[in-house]
């Protein structure tokens, strides 16, 4: 039998969410308890307000399990997969909580840890103490850290990154991480703002809006991007994050060719918010929307033998591989088809989802050496959907501007000029184990090149997936330091839409005799689609 052939999941949290969530719906994005005084509320009362917002927290901050989990027992995987995606769902839930009950925290200081962040604490708890015992069960040995995995905190509005200051590179060939730019990347909540910047986790986009006016949420609950997310692409550094593009990833002087795969840009219109990689037989398991190219049966419930039968929008019939990547939307007030959706509008990711002008898929070689096939079926991850909490280590999807491809920013999105368009940009990791399509955390089977190029620790090298996506995108308004009408990625929503937190995903399900064309054309330094 093919991977993942258990039911379908829906923990009980979720059912929970969806049901308050439709109650808070409106205008297409969760309606946050509007923590500023009203218009009928005197100057004083509503400076003290705005100062006690201040202080509040912004969004829920949790240690990932998962990527704490780089072995777990193969009989084991599917329970834990499914035990991590409801503690995903457990931070969706505890999220939502902090920013529908923002009076309630202007009167009590300690609401949000006895009410929210408490009882968090204990649901986790007991996720990881299943976890433990699955693992065990399956004849493995669990962290002996996980216990200290179940706290989360409150990041307060004016708390910058914790890894801010420091250097994710070293991935692919000494890759900056942070773009070259401030690794704060504008995540400073407090920086050049207002009353301490976003105030209470994006309310009032972090601006002042004076007595009488109402925040302008973008649609989506003041969930984020803010005005301190982009910035102009003339102002980004050239080859300041030494982001590889087209051959100069990998270098000339190894395998040095190309195979092009022509997939489409998702003209099907095929979404889901599942995530078939990290939360299999989950329903929900991203929290966001996802772009699918190439494999058409792409759903939580897929099995590897679905996925080998499955019809492609691949030019070439030989190539059903599922290349998949968050949603870019523009929160312009458009109601979607998923606008009272959980993975859409009730979990803020709300807006007008653009379809890409063009999606290139290229595959390239390695600076040192030959590459090998990579085995069918095999999942590789890049970048990390939950960046804001988890830092910079992984981030790595960039975004730039046709014209200005040598400026590359990835902690922030950047504001193109007239006749360019967005260009946003995802490179693979390119050394594998020589073993395991998969691992337990989703990343310890496949590594970045070092920065002499090669692949360490015995790992071999791979074709590399270069992915390209470039879209025609409104530029957004800044005035007064608030954005309108932002374009943004789907995030999962204690994530705030943050740039740093896009990503990628691949599964290959290459026949062989295309899988193996690819590696000839590329080892022989020739240009094949």
């Amino acid at each position: 039998m093919g991977r993942n052939t258990r039911k379908r999941r829906m923990p009980l949290a979720t059912k929970a969410v969806a049901a308050s969530a439709a109650l808070a719906l409106g205008g297409g994005g969760l309606i946050w308890a509007n923590f500023y005084a009203s218009a009928g509320e005197s100057g004083q009362a509503q400076n003290q307000t705005k100062a006690n917002a201040a202080q509040q927290i912004a969004t829920i901050d949790c240690p990932d399990v998962g990527q704490q989990l780089p072995d777990v027992p193969d009989p084991a995987r599917g329970e834990v997969d499914g035990e991590l995606a409801s503690m995903d769902q457990q931070i969706t839930d505890a999220y939502q909580r902090l920013v529908t009950t923002r009076q309630a925290q202007v009167g009590d200081a300690q609401y949000v840890q006895n009410a929210i962040l408490g009882p968090l604490k204990d649901r986790r708890k007991v996720l990881i103490d299943r976890i433990k015992l699955e693992i065990s069960r399956a004849g493995g040995q669990a962290p002996g850290n996980l216990d200290e995995l179940a706290p989360c905190s409150g990041r307060p509005a004016d708390q910058p990154l914790p890894t801010d200051g420091q250097n994710g590179g070293g991935q692919d060939g000494g890759q900056d991480q942070g773009g070259g730019q401030d690794q704060g990347g504008g995540q400073d909540q407090g920086e050049g703002q207002n009353d301490g910047g976003q105030n209470d986790g994006g309310q009032d986009n972090g601006q002042d809006q004076g007595e009488g006016q109402t925040p302008n949420d973008n649609g989506n609950g003041a969930a984020g991007p803010f005005a301190e997310d982009f910035v102009n692409i003339t102002d980004v550094q050239p080859n300041s994050r030494n982001l590889p593009n087209g051959l100069a990833a990998n270098g000339r002087s190894g395998s040095k060719g190309s195979f092009t795969t022509k997939c489409g840009v998702n003209e099907n219109k095929l979404y889901n918010s599942d995530n078939i990689i990290v939360a299999p037989g989950v329903a929900n398991g991203a929290h966001h929307m996802h772009d699918y190219v190439g494999n058409q049966n792409n759903s939580s419930l897929s099995s590897d033998d679905d996925l080998v039968a499955a019809e492609t929008s691949c030019q070439n019939p030989g190539d059903k591989s599922s290349y998949f990547w968050p949603v870019l939307r523009v929160q312009d007030g458009t109601q979607e088809f998923d606008a009272a959706d959980q993975g859409g509008g009730a979990e803020g990711n709300v807006g007008r989802i653009l379809q890409a002008d063009e999606a290139q898929l290229r595959w390239v070689g390695n600076k040192r050496s030959k590459v090998v096939a990579i085995p069918r079926l095999m999942r590789i991850i890049t970048g990390d959907a939950k960046a804001f909490t988890n830092g910079l280590a992984n981030a790595n999807t960039s975004y730039s501007c046709t014209g200005f491809e040598d400026r590359q920013s990835t902690d922030k999105y950047v504001l193109c000029p007239e006749g360019s368009k967005l260009v946003r940009t995802s490179n693979f990791q390119s050394c594998w184990d020589g073993q395991n399509t998969d691992s337990a955390n989703h990343r310890a089977h496949v590594a970045f090149v070092q920065a002499d190029g090669s692949c360490a620790n015995g790992f071999k090298a791979i074709p590399q997936l270069q992915v390209r996506l470039v879209y025609d995108v409104p530029t957004p308004t800044i005035e007064n330091g608030q954005v309108k009408n932002p374009y943004a990625v789907d995030s999962f929503p204690e994530q705030l839409h943050k740039p740093i937190t896009d990503h990628n995903d691949f599964i290959n399900v290459m026949d062989e005799s295309l899988m193996n064309k690819v590696v000839k054309c590329i080892n022989k330094g020739k240009k094949c689609t």
